[in-house]
């Protein structure tokens, strides 16, 4: 792997997956910390920091009225009704711990469903920057991280996720994704593995 060709995908640090007071919390807590998913991802931005692998986020917003779902159903329909991921509210920001790498991070705005590239322009930054491999961090894992991983493979790209750095319903269902499904497409790896395969282990 090369740092300047690889990207590093972030999905749904937010507060209303990883805050304690988030509206989504419970839905991923108990596989968050199994894997310390928050701990093990700072460790690993704080290793890319002055590396040339670029990092982006693609959080999720809606309006207050959640116009742009129709008829939603599953955790769509879900997030309507509990108001979560609301533009403007704590919920919808991200979490405090990436607030010392917001210089470093690039968000990309749009993502109004499962895949970051859809009504996004992840796509054409990507292919602008001349990446390559793509490594995908962050929340549901059988949903946004699967279908986001899905559609980066379909598109060319080499495709690592996180195993240590997603977050699923259960744990049962991390290791399933993790163990079953992802491997059809992407690369599983922990983020201590793709450091090394980058070359870009720091001292914590």
């Amino acid at each position: 792997m090369e740092s300047q060709k690889t990207a590093l995908i972030l999905i749904g640090y937010q507060n209303d997956y990883f805050s304690p007071d988030g509206i989504l919390y419970k839905v991923i807590e108990e596989s968050s910390k199994v894997t310390n998913v928050v701990s093990n991802t700072v460790y690993l931005l704080k290793c890319l920091e002055s590396s040339s692998v670029l990092i982006i986020t693609t959080p999720i917003f809606f309006t207050p009225n959640y116009e742009e779902l129709i008829e939603p159903v599953g955790i769509l329909k879900t997030i309507k009704e509990s108001n979560a991921f609301q533009m403007g509210t704590e919920g919808s920001e991200a979490i405090t711990e990436l607030r010392p790498f917001e210089q470093r991070i690039m968000e990309v705005p749009g993502k109004r469903g499962f895949n970051a590239f859809i009504n996004t322009n992840l796509d054409q930054i990507l292919k602008q920057r001349g990446i390559t491999d793509i490594v995908i961090a962050g929340a549901v894992t059988s949903i946004c991280i699967d279908s986001t991983g899905r559609a980066a493979h379909e598109k060319g790209y080499h495709v690592k996720i996180l195993s240590d750095c997603t977050s699923a319903r259960t744990v049962f269902e991390q290791d399933f994704y993790c163990g079953t499904i992802f491997p059809l497409y992407a690369d599983v790896v922990t983020h201590m593995e793709l450091l090394e395969r980058l070359q870009l282990l720091v001292s914590a």
